[in-house]
């Protein structure tokens, strides 16, 4: 369901658009070596990603194979690819199934990772909207569309009914019904879940996790708009428009669809024109870009995917 809707968004973005001059952008407008240098940072920012998990892991006081964490990190956004979310259950599975750590406590250290990566994003935006505010303002006049979306979700009296009883469901269980089986055990599960989260606070190296949470972020940014020199129209655009493009398509990554298919597209096209880059020319470097950069996400991802029972096959023996 996800994926289609990605789609549709895909097809709605690209309808009306001049598929000629698209494909003569796509095919003869484009240094694909300039891409192809652009992977080597998305590829830096994953491993860097994995390391740093392994920070997280290493606080838990357990013993763990630091590749088994990266290759699972690279094997996480191939398995998203397929079930978006999903990547992230499955890497905290694979390091429980090969170096034995409780997968409670390997969620907790999960919830640590995308908040950290949440804060980050959510201070490059608050730069963004200080200092480029008159772009914002001009975003939302030519999509007026979004911020109608957006009043009429919280303007839904559902969604705070929806909140209301799921607190109180969440209360009534574990306070009328805490003897039984089931609950004693979510109730293990969740203070293993607060081991997790708490391992930030004991980790020996924050500094080092910060270092490395700076690095991750740099190695993406770097890894889009690296790409700005690939197109004629985007080469003299500059570092502050590729900053802001950058964390328009970070945003919109959040949104629950593979690879975000859709969304990121929207994002990036709409900040393009907004500077100026005619409509058709924004949808070829989106769909150029997010196609090959896709694409190397998921080679890398089954290269994760493939190698944790390779290289753990090898410690058994």
């Amino acid at each position: 369901m996800p994926l289609a809707l990605g789609c549709l968004l895909l097809w709605f973005l690209y309808r009306n658009m001049d598929i000629t001059e698209i494909w003569s952008v796509i095919k003869n407008g484009v240094d694909y070596r300039i891409i192809l240098l652009s992977l080597v940072f998305g590829l830096g920012a994953n491993v860097m990603r994995g390391l740093r998990w392994g920070l997280l892991i290493e606080s838990l006081g357990e013993k763990f194979r630091m590749r088994n964490a990266v290759y699972a990190v690279l094997g996480n956004y191939a398995v998203n690819l397929v079930l978006p979310r999903v990547g992230e259950v499955w890497r905290c599975g694979m390091v429980t199934k090969y170096d034995g750590i409780s997968f409670s406590k390997l969620l907790g250290t999960l919830l640590v990772d995308r908040v950290s990566d949440t804060l980050m994003v959510g201070l490059i935006t608050l730069a963004i909207v200080i200092f480029h505010w008159d772009f914002f303002l001009d975003f939302f006049h030519k999509n007026p569309e979004l911020i109608t979306g957006f009043r009429s979700m919280f303007n839904s009296i559902w969604i705070y009914a929806f909140l209301v009883i799921f607190i109180f469901g969440i209360w009534f269980v574990f306070t009328y019904l805490s003897n039984f089986t089931l609950v004693q055990k979510a109730k293990g599960m969740l203070r293993n879940i607060w081991t997790g989260i708490r391992s930030i606070g004991v980790m020996q190296k924050k500094g080092l996790f910060l270092l490395q949470t700076v690095l991750i972020w740099l190695g993406y940014f770097l890894y889009f708009y690296i790409t700005f020199f690939a197109f004629g129209f985007t080469q003299d655009l500059g570092i502050s428009v590729g900053l802001i493009a950058f964390t328009m398509s970070s945003i919109a990554v959040a949104v629950p669809v593979q690879g975000g298919i859709g969304p990121w597209h929207f994002m990036v096209i709409s900040t393009l024109v907004c500077f100026g880059v005619n409509e058709n020319d924004a949808a070829a470097f989106a769909l150029v870009v997010h196609t090959i950069q896709t694409a190397w996400t998921a080679i890398c991802g089954l290269f994760g995917v493939a190698a944790l029972p390779i290289v753990n096959r090898r410690n058994e023996k």
